[in-house]
């Protein structure tokens, strides 16, 4: 079984003022030159999962400009629970809406039809950068595997945020923090377990595994070492580290301060301590074996969202990824400044040319690169 993005349709959504795409299964190449739009398209594909998309943006940051009319993105999507007709829509900036067969639906209720897993120029420093790029990383693959951790983790977020404003107050009764600390418990322990159970699938999906890409071990590291695993031991850890919270003026415990440690398995290096090069093609390893996992849980591979890829690849690799990718039978939707970076696919992919004029996108579908 395939999971694919058969149609998608952009009105007003970044540089796009109208675009129709119409596709099969197989992978998808975009190619045109830098600040045309390319990315402005795997952006839009990202809403079909839930979260903020692969940017992050607010839906005011959507909106084409000068024109500021709102936006909307929609498309079929062919999957294990058959065909969805999904529409997201923000009128003059106002938070998007989701609709499935034209019924509002929540966010979450995307994760039951798709999965969609990507791959940015930003992620490229995941292993370098602060401890808070690598948690969301692995939240998304977490998500990818568990569409409710979404819920989980803003739930906790916003106990947490009540139980700081008290500690900045110097609030000192217990009887205030009970009910927010048994809230952050209960949906602490669900992230700390979902993540955990995530590390394990990837590994998994690693262990075995013919790939021309290096492995990854993953391990889940906290700041505290206090930091339990349940929820009752979480309970007693927040309630005891209160005095020390109210002196810092926040919660120093939790699935909040976790990060993700990286090993390269072949020379035992951490990923931190990698050339360039290795550390792009640990991202790449991880996204496939993620991508391996979802298809044998969700009964497809997900969608996969490989932005510039190909332009920090040589050749053999490109050729390797392109064979991974279509092996496992994912719709991959790519992009590169040329169709000379595609062309190890040949007629394996579908092309897509993007190009700008007057401050506007435009698309043209072609069968060869």
């Amino acid at each position: 079984m395939s999971l694919s993005l058969d149609t998608l349709t952009l009105s007003h959504f970044r540089s796009h003022r109208r675009a129709e795409i119409a596709v099969d299964a197989r992978p998808v190449a975009i190619f045109g030159p830098n600040g045309a739009g390319k990315t402005n398209l795997l952006e839009a594909v990202s809403l079909f999962s839930p979260g903020r998309g692969m940017r992050r943006g607010s839906a005011q940051e959507m909106t084409r400009r000068p024109e500021a009319l709102g936006w909307k993105v929609s498309g079929i999507v062919a999957g294990p629970q058959g065909r969805s007709e999904v529409a997201f829509l923000s009128e003059a900036g106002q938070p998007r809406q989701v609709r499935i067969d034209e019924k509002p639906q929540p966010q979450t209720t995307l994760g039951r039809i798709a999965r969609v897993l990507w791959l940015v120029p930003s992620m490229d420093r995941l292993w370098i950068e602060g401890a808070e790029g690598r948690r969301r990383f692995l939240d998304r693959m977490t998500l990818s595997f568990f569409p409710d951790h979404a819920e989980a983790s803003l739930d906790y977020e916003k106990a947490m945020r009540d139980r700081n404003r008290l500690l900045k107050d110097q609030i000192r009764d217990a009887h205030w923090y009970r009910a927010l600390e048994a809230q952050m418990a209960r949906t602490g322990a669900v992230i700390d377990a979902n993540r955990r159970a995530a590390l394990t699938r990837l590994a998994a999906a690693q262990d075995g595994a013919e790939t021309a890409f290096p492995t990854a071990n993953l391990e889940l590291l906290h700041a505290d070492a206090d930091m339990p695993e349940g929820e009752a031991p979480f309970a007693e850890a927040l309630a005891a580290s209160r005095p020390r919270d109210l002196m810092a003026g926040r919660t120093l415990v939790g699935p909040h301060r976790a990060d993700l440690l990286g090993t390269y398995v072949a020379k035992d290096v951490p990923a931190s301590d990698c050339s360039t090069g290795e550390q792009k093609a640990l991202l790449i390893s991880l996204i496939l074996a993620n991508a391996r996992a979802i298809a044998a849980d969700f009964g497809a591979p997900p969608l996969l969202l490989l932005d510039e890829v190909a332009a920090h690849l040589d050749a053999d690799r490109r050729a390797a990824l392109y064979a991974e990718v279509t092996a496992l039978g994912a719709q991959a939707w790519m992009t590169g400044t040329g169709p000379e970076l595609f062309a190890e696919l040949g007629d394996r992919a579908q092309y897509v040319k993007v190009t700008e004029a007057a401050g506007e996108s435009r698309v043209t579908q072609r069968d060869r690169p």
